[in-house]
Parts: structure tokens; C-alpha cells; sequence
């Protein structure tokens, strides 16, 4: 079985990254059997799809890293596989071969472009449009079986099967590995659907890395205390009770997700615990709590890793890496007709 996971090096990591994505990971990487293959990777390529600050960039790709490392990712065991993706040149080969596979209608049906090209006076880069091709190269090339998802990219985790299947089609030959559907990869991560940290200020948004909403918004390089605040100053609503309801009540439902994430409980046992007391104050400070020795943990751990470190363990097992993700690619490139 083989799992891959990436998270971008633009903006600063969040409390919503490191609950719907990291943690996840992290967990799932402690109990895998002798022949599962674990891929993290850093998608540097993919940041450039919107303007960042190119100057920063390389310095974000090591903090990602040292993030990864600093939640208690096992980097040394030899089936787990740490990487840039910009330093494995297979992804942007395969890229193009399967762009051209790709259709433009496609394309044009990937939500998070069409929401975005919808802003008029804005340019919108050719990259943002076939961005979910390399994803799909991303995922095709180490034999992925599960790539844990936000709900939003689950057309992008379509297009990958989609993909696969023409391409393994139209050769007759099983040369891409074929992800496991949606529903399979919820259960994967035993999830029913997932896991989203919706804003401390507009619980009906998601936490976001922008700088537009900084006290909705808690950075993994919060001073613990000032993080404390934010819980404290949370968005709730005007209703008595609290309940586990995401559509009347997502501020205080947000914020019992937290709660259970960072304190190791089940939904359901955390639902059981706070249904109908009326305190929201309680619920708060709970939550703050928890978010503050969080954080004291965490970034004890962070600042322990040196850059220095990250770049060697980076070169160590990009090496390897690379091998695998060549053995693919040149399966393509044969199929194609480029290659004996």
C-alpha cells in the first residue's frame, strides 16, 4: 500500500493544517506494515499557481519540512519518503504527457479555478488551469492507492483516476496504479467526510493562510497565549445551548472539533460531553486550553531542528525517490513511444 501527502510552502502553516492534514498523517505513518510506502512531500511547483513572495520561498519549503518533522514524523524509517517535488524532475515530465491526455472541458469544470477566474480584472495563469494535472503526476507516479484529501480537492483526486484509467486504457496496460475512489479514502482516515477548521471569525469559511483574517486564524508560530485570545474571542451565535450542528451553529461545532483533535477524544465522545450546557464561556476555555499547551509542545519541538539538518535529510531521501518516480515515468515514456 502506498499513501501520499503534500502541503504548500506559501503562507504560514495553521491550526487547520496541522488538525485536518498533518496530524492525520502523522498517525497514519506510526502503523504501517513492512511493505507500505509513505510519501510527504513539499508541492513547490504548485505554489506558483498564485503570486507569492518568490523571495521567501526557499526558506518556507525548509519550514514545511521541519513542521512535518517537529509533529513527530519518523523521517529515518526507510519506507517513509520526505521530498521537494520540484527536485524530482519526473513530476514535471509526466505532467506534460498527461496533459495531453487531459481535456480542456475538464479543465474548465475544476471549481477552484473557474471560482477564481470569475473575478473580473484579475489574470488568471495557464498554471491555475492545469495545476490539477501535475496533481494527478503527483499521485500516478509513486502508485498511490490513498492520498488523503480536503473536501475540495476531490474533483482533483477524480481527474487522477480518470486519467489512469484512459491512459491504462488506451495501451492496454496496467501502467498507472489506480487511487482508491472518494468514499475509500474517507474510510481510509476514518473520517465520514473531511476534516475542515472552519475560521474563529467566519465559521462558514475554512481557516485560511491569508493574512485577511488574522484573528480568525491560528498560525503554528503563534505565541501560545496570544492563540489562547483568539479562542477566547471566537465567533459563537446567539442560541442557548450548545449543540454539534455545522449549519445553525458552526462556531461552536468548529470549535468542539478542535477540542477533540487536540485532546485525543472521539467525536462522538466530546458531542456527548458538551451537548446542552449552556456556558460558552466553558466551551472556550477548554479549547484555549488545550490550543496553548499545544503550541508550547510544538514549537519546543520546532525550534530544536536546524536548517542544516532539513537539507540533509532532504538530499538523503530525494535520491531515493527519485529512482521510484523514474521506474514510472519511464513506463509512460514507453507507452508513448519515446523510449525502448
Amino acid at each position: 500500500m502506498n499513501i501520499l501527502t503534500g502541503l504548500q510552502a506559501t503562507g504560514k502553516m495553521h491550526l487547520g493544517n496541522y488538525l485536518g492534514a498533518i496530524l492525520p498523517m502523522i498517525q497514519k505513518s506510526k502503523n504501517l506494515e513492512s511493505q507500505d510506502k509513505f510519501f510527504f512531500f513539499v508541492p513547490d511547483l504548485h505554489s506558483f499557481t498564485t503570486p507569492i513572495e518568490y523571495e521567501t520561498m526557499f526558506a518556507r519549503i525548509l519550514e514545511n519540512v521541519k513542521i512535518y518533522i517537529a509533529s513527530g514524523l519518523n523521517y529515518q524509517a526507510e519506507n517513509i519518503f520526505l521530498y521537494r517535488q520540484s527536485f524530482i524532475p519526473a513530476h514535471s515530465e509526466l505532467t506534460w504527457i498527461l496533459s495531453c491526455f487531459s481535456y480542456y472541458g475538464e479543465m474548465q469544470r475544476m471549481t477552484q479555478f473557474k471560482d477564481k477566474s470569475t473575478n473580473k480584472g484579475e489574470n488568471v495563469s495557464v498554471g491555475l488551469f492545469t495545476y490539477p494535472v501535475l496533481m494527478a503526476a503527483d499521485i500516478l507516479l509513486y502508485n498511490a492507492e490513498y492520498i488523503p484529501l480536503g473536501d475540495d480537492q476531490k474533483q482533483h483526486l477524480e481527474l487522477a483516476r480518470d486519467l489512469a484509467i484512459r491512459f491504462n486504457n488506451k495501451f492496454e496496460k496496467e501502467i498507472f496504479t489506480l487511487p482508491k475512489p472518494w468514499k475509500e479514502q474517507l474510510e481510509f482516515m476514518n473520517l465520514k467526510q473531511g476534516i475542515r477548521i472552519k475560521s474563529l471569525q467566519n465559521p462558514d469559511k475554512k481557516m485560511s493562510k491569508s493574512v485577511i483574517d488574522p484573528k480568525g486564524t491560528i498560525s503554528l508560530t503563534d505565541e501560545p497565549k496570544a492563540a489562547s485570545k483568539k479562542i477566547m474571542s471566537a465567533v459563537t451565535d446567539t442560541f442557548e445551548n450548545i449543540n454539534w450542528d455545522w449549519e445553525k451553529q458552526p462556531g461552536i461545532t468548529n470549535l468542539m472539533q478542535i477540542l477533540a483533535l487536540l485532546s485525543n477524544q472521539d467525536f462522538e465522545q466530546v458531542k456527548q460531553d458538551w451537548t446542552g450546557k449552556t456556558r460558552y464561556g466553558d466551551l472556550k476555555k477548554a479549547v484555549a486550553s488545550e490550543v496553548e499547551k499545544f503550541l508550547t509542545d510544538f514549537q519546543s519541538n520546532l525550534n530544536q531542528i536546524e536548517n542544516t539538518q532539513i537539507e540533509k535529510i532532504l538530499i538523503e531521501k530525494e535520491q531515493k525517490v527519485n529512482i521510484f518516480a523514474k521506474k514510472t515515468l519511464f513506463k509512460a515514456q514507453k507507452a508513448v513511444g519515446i523510449r525502448r
